[in-house]
């Protein structure tokens, strides 16, 4: 399994893990679609109230679409195929909170996921970044998402400085990305307790709060959303011009601020 579900019926906190450390938790299409499926059965799990999603091992979150997936596309410029889209909770029509746990790197399409979570408790090692400008793609769904989550500068500076600059969990604390920050290796034990106390609370009031939120920002979010396939589409460099800038990467290390 690339994805895996726990649940306490005694505290109504289910866990869900990305388990694919081998690949930084990197998303491939099996684990797209398991992602999907794990939020749509959860709509129906009257015994879980309250969500956690992590990453197994503290190197990375997810790193976001794996590399070597292949995504086929159809031979027309009006119509794009994006696995990612559909990995979210909300996305599935989940209405219960789900809180990230993030140790180690997120980046890239990890943002669809983050984007859709409530809050994010973070360890102190955890940084963020969005590699796409550096490899001639266009930041999009990432971008709308993360300006809805931190201030507009904050999210540009990410979007726009791709992989060398890396945003660190103490900075994201400040900012508001992150609601807490914990000790290496601990958010998620402090996701689980958060979780723990909501899913405490009367299930309907919760639910109806979490789409309340969510509310809040469509607007911002649709209009972005309708722009997105466009810009990707003018944007982008052709997949061997992207694949020869990855293929170059410098070793250096990147700032982290």
């Amino acid at each position: 399994m690339t994805v895996t579900v726990e649940v306490s019926k005694e505290t109504g906190v289910a866990v869900v893990t990305l388990d694919r450390p081998h690949k930084l938790n990197a998303i491939d299409l099996d684990t797209a679609r398991r992602l999907a499926q794990v939020w749509r059965d959860l709509r129906f799990d009257d015994s879980v109230r309250a969500v956690v999603l992590t990453g197994t091992g503290s190197r990375a979150f997810s790193t976001g679409l794996d590399r070597d997936a292949v995504v086929p596309q159809p031979p027309s410029p009006y119509m794009q195929d994006d696995p990612l889209l559909t990995i979210g909770p909300k996305a599935n029509d989940l209405w219960k909170p789900v809180i990230a746990a993030v140790e180690g790197m997120a980046c890239g399409g990890a943002f669809y996921l983050l984007g859709e979570c409530e809050f994010i408790v973070a360890g102190a090692d955890a940084v963020f970044f969005d590699p796409h400008t550096t490899y001639g793609m266009v930041s999009a769904y990432e971008s709308v998402l993360m300006a809805g989550r931190m201030p507009y500068g904050e999210a540009a500076r990410m979007m726009l400085m791709g992989t060398a600059e890396r945003l660190s969990a103490r900075r994201a604390h400040a900012i508001g990305l992150v609601s807490e920050l914990t000790d290496p290796g601990e958010a998620l034990g402090a996701a689980t307790a958060c979780a723990t106390v909501i899913a405490g609370y009367p299930t309907t009031g919760v639910q109806g709060t979490v789409r309340a939120l969510w509310s809040a920002t469509e607007a911002a979010r649709g209009a972005g959303w309708s722009q997105a396939p466009h810009l990707i589409a003018l944007g982008n460099l052709p997949d061997e011009e992207q694949a020869e800038l990855f293929g170059g990467r410098s070793g250096g290390r990147p700032r982290v601020r």
